[in-house]
């Protein structure tokens, strides 16, 4: 099978994870990496011995096929529409757009040209999410009732060593951490319905205590505490709080209802983890993982599968039309809180395809 030419634009903090995983993956050929700041592209390339480029290089090389879009999530749509126009599909980190309008404006000009768009997370095709899901289709939980996802911290201004972006528009816990535990969830439970929730932003102005910028302030412009509910379509509710606005807490990042059992789903932010099965009338036990993709980041699992997904011909699963519902999910929060409604969700997504099987094991129409 002929490999899929690769450019990655962006070479920021997360870029380096990216290409790490990339290594796990032959299918992806890394043509180049761009970044606006060339010294950045230059450490990087360096790093992982790929080239760098500049931007325009990389969308002008024929060979390149998916743009990798590692900016800053403002700039997410901006680059995304400048790879279509290129001719080139387009993965984004999450989130798809800072908004829903610019999201939709993303999935219509794909569409009109018949491209891909794909987008962050893709943890939801770890084995710890795939074996949890299994445990769902296969019945043990019962009708699914409920859950809750939790994920509350006290910034990222303590660790990030630039996280001005976190508490811009575009930013805040939902759109920056939302992505992992929404999209683990249309992976588990289908997709959402109905929104309700409330948003504040206890404080206006943030510290910065990370290096290098340690004792800078950063003006707050979004909510950095979000709570809510989320009704699916298939009749479960979910309660949800993301923060950075708490100290500490006690709860796990998903834990999901039924009617015959309770299942404690790994951190959504992660590929692996444990998963335990609580069956009415019993005890919490750890079940083994039945599906790949537990044992590392694979950050660039959705690469990966939308590059086969093209060789191949078949839906990829972090898709666009997945970023899109759940960028207009975590929209509907801040809605819902101004105007004290229910947010019905208008766009309609399917749940990805179960990955039970490694996307280098020869099986790869699946």
């Amino acid at each position: 099978m002929d490999t899929v030419g690769i450019g990655i634009i962006g070479c920021g903090n997360i870029s380096g994870a990216y290409l790490k995983a990339m290594a796990s993956f032959p299918i992806l050929d890394i043509r180049g990496v761009a970044d606006l700041n060339r010294s950045l592209a230059e450490a990087k390339a360096a790093e992982f011995s790929v080239p760098a480029k500049n931007v325009d290089e990389l969308f002008d090389d024929p060979k390149v096929e998916i743009i990798v879009n590692l900016t800053i999530p403002k700039a997410h749509v901006a680059v995304g529409l400048k790879a279509l126009e290129a001719g080139k599909h387009t993965y984004s980190e999450k989130p798809l757009g800072i908004n829903f309008a610019e999201g939709k404006k993303l999935a219509e000009a794909a569409k009109a040209k018949n491209l891909r768009i794909g987008a962050a997370p893709d943890t939801f095709l770890g084995g710890g999410h795939q074996t949890a899901r299994a445990l769902i289709d296969k019945g043990m939980i019962g009708q699914p009732v409920g859950g809750t996802a939790t994920f509350m911290c006290p910034g990222h201004e303590r660790w990030h060593p630039n996280p001005a972006f976190y508490y811009e528009v575009g930013g805040g816990p939902m759109l920056d951490m939302g992505p992992y535990y929404i999209t683990d969830l249309v992976n588990l439970f289908g997709p959402v319905a109905q929104v309700a929730g409330f948003a504040i932003a206890p404080r206006k102005v943030r510290t910065i205590t990370s290096e290098p910028h340690s004792g800078e302030h950063i003006p707050v412009h979004v909510p950095t505490h979000v709570v809510g509910v989320m009704a699916f379509a298939n009749g479960a509710i979910v309660q949800i709080g993301m923060s950075f606005d708490v100290a500490g807490h006690k709860h796990v990042p998903l834990e999901l209802y039924g009617t015959e059992g309770t299942l404690i789903v790994p951190d959504p932010n992660h590929f692996g983890g444990e998963v335990q099965l609580l069956k009415k009338g019993g005890s919490f036990e750890v079940q083994e993982l039945t599906a790949p993709y537990a044992d590392a980041n694979y950050r660039s699992l959705g690469v990966a599968d939308l590059a086969y997904a093209i060789r191949c011909n078949r839906p990829h699963r972090a898709n666009g039309s997945l970023a899109l519902h759940v960028l207009e999910v975590m929209e509907a929060f801040q809605a819902a809180s101004e105007t004290g409604r229910t947010v019905t969700i208008a766009t309609e997504t399917q749940r990805p395809a179960a990955l039970s099987d490694s996307l280098i094991d020869g099986r790869l129409g699946k």
